[in-house]
């Protein structure tokens, strides 16, 4: 069953208890929250506040993902706000295996995000470190968008790699995950499925995470 991390982007901010208390409840095993800085992607979402807000609410990891151009100087306070997974871009660090290191120092678990564009191979060097790829089946930035097709392939791509430089490595998948495209990637070797619009937009979201979960 793969690992599912709701994206906290998609609740209701009106609300932000209630739905991290919903989460709480279900089958999730992790809340994603995306932080963007309007420079990396065109979009602005929250920050350190916000995050400890969730963490004071949630009892289940919170596995961040940074958007943003300039990671280093914010990763002990990531640690500090509650993060429990921290996830870089490769497009955005100059210096990967500093800010891995660093990440692991600040007692996080260390994960490094791929955008469309870029092949997994990049990563053959960095792998052995890592805890985490999240492949990005949409252009990062905003939610709700439509799944590459392309990214199921990518993961098995990913997968080969995984078996032959870290077989405990989470293959994490976000962007346009439902249960048709969840099934797809599932079975080309993901083992964590990122799920905003669909949970949030569904009349049941506690069933649609375990449905996820049954994938």
């Amino acid at each position: 069953m793969p690992i599912i991390s709701p994206s906290v982007l998609s609740c209701d901010f009106a609300n932000v208890q209630r739905d991290v208390e919903m989460i709480n409840a279900s089958e999730a095993d992790w809340f994603h929250i995306d932080i963007m800085d309007g420079v990396f992607v065109p979009n602005i979402s929250f920050g350190f506040p916000v995050l400890k807000a969730i963490a004071k609410h949630a009892n289940k990891p919170l596995d961040c993902h940074l958007m943003i151009e300039n990671v280093d100087p914010y990763i002990t306070e990531f640690a500090n706000a509650g993060a429990d997974i921290l996830t870089v871009h490769y497009e955005a660090c100059t210096h990967l295996h500093r800010t891995i290191q660093a990440i692991k120092a600040a007692g996080m678990q260390a994960g490094v995000a791929l955008n469309p564009h870029t092949s997994v191979n990049v990563l053959e060097e960095i792998l052995p470190d890592l805890d985490l790829v999240l492949i990005m089946s949409v252009n990062p930035g905003f939610g709700g968008q439509k799944f590459i097709d392309s990214a199921v392939e990518k993961v098995a791509k990913l997968a080969a790699l995984k078996a032959k430089l870290n077989p405990s490595l989470v293959i994490e998948v976000d962007g346009g995950v439902n249960l048709d495209t969840g099934d797809k990637l599932v079975n080309a070797g993901a083992n964590a499925l990122v799920a905003g619009s669909f949970v949030f937009k569904s009349e049941k979201p506690t069933q649609t995470i375990s449905d996820l979960k049954k994938l």
